[in-house]
């Protein structure tokens, strides 16, 4: 296993579609597997493959932050099939470190995937569980969570990470 770099807005990886995902195979168990231990590494409960570089629609997700196995799931090809009621909440993101701020997301959600194997199945969650499965859904699709706050809030976020970018602290 790998620890692998975490890419950071305003790469175009993270503003890109990610491809479907159509080869099952040792090479994706490989990258599935590094992703989780990056995701750890970084005190993160989700990962998608454009954080990472890799332009795939595919994430990683546990929101026990490791502490309950069965909480670890893979979702590859992930697909919205529905969300209801709503939720305000802090969000944070791998790729903008150091950057939190309110997000609304859907209180539920119900994600289609296939696993590792390709076999099809759903995931129907709830708070935590669904703005995680939302938010890395989202960077499947080449969106970021800046993309889901204010206009005066992503302005004050683009400015914090131009002055990180000029302190070298944002590379």
């Amino acid at each position: 296993m790998a620890l692998l770099e975490i890419v950071k807005w305003p790469a175009t990886v993270l503003e890109t579609p990610g491809d479907v995902v159509t080869e099952f195979d040792d090479e994706l168990k490989r990258l599935v597997s590094n992703m989780f231990e990056t995701m750890y590494a970084a005190h993160g409960v989700g990962l998608a493959a454009p954080q990472v570089g890799v332009s795939k629609r595919l994430f990683v997700m546990d929101c026990s932050g490791g502490q309950d196995p069965k909480d670890r799931v893979v979702l590859v090809n992930p697909e919205v099939l529905m969300v209801e009621g709503e939720q305000n909440g802090e969000e944070g993101c791998l790729s903008f470190p150091g950057i939190f701020f309110p997000v609304k997301r859907s209180l539920r959600a119900v994600v289609r995937a296939q696993d590792l194997k390709g076999e099809v199945f759903e995931i129907d969650g709830m708070e935590l569980t669904a703005r995680c499965m939302l938010h890395e859904t989202d960077h499947c699709d080449g969106i970021v969570f800046l993309d889901k706050t204010t206009a005066l809030k992503r302005e004050m976020a683009k400015r914090k990470i131009k002055k990180l970018q000029k302190a070298g602290q944002w590379i």
